[in-house]
């Protein structure tokens, strides 16, 4: 058996699928994620705000991810979809929902969390 050296099978994994960078930098900023579900082809993450406010982000393949922030009545103030390479680092930028700059206007509502 192989010596696994602390990172080396990160960087491995990495080498073959770029594209799990993306979920490594969501972990890193203290996303979580739900379990897996039989039959169901995607991953679905979430951080959670003080004030009830939630970011989501659902994922179906690198070439298509869903990025959603949601007030504390699941009503959705942004929302992204495109490539896990656009998602992820605009969510990864998104103000803290009580600066100033971040954004509030309801644009419809999203799913209920557990």
């Amino acid at each position: 058996m192989p010596l696994v050296i602390p990172g080396e099978a990160e960087r491995l994994v990495l080498a073959l699928y770029p594209e799990l960078r993306h979920l490594l930098d969501l972990r890193g900023a203290g996303w979580r994620f739900l379990p897996p579900e039989r039959g169901r082809a995607q991953v679905d993450g979430f951080r959670r705000w003080g004030g009830g406010w939630t970011d989501c982000v659902r994922i179906r393949s690198a070439d298509d991810a869903l990025g959603l922030r949601m007030d504390r009545d699941q009503r959705i103030t942004w929302e992204l979809s495109g490539s896990l390479a656009q998602v992820v680092p605009e969510l990864l930028v998104l103000p803290h929902p009580d600066h100033r700059t971040a954004p509030r206007l309801a644009r419809g509502r999203g799913p209920r969390l557990g």
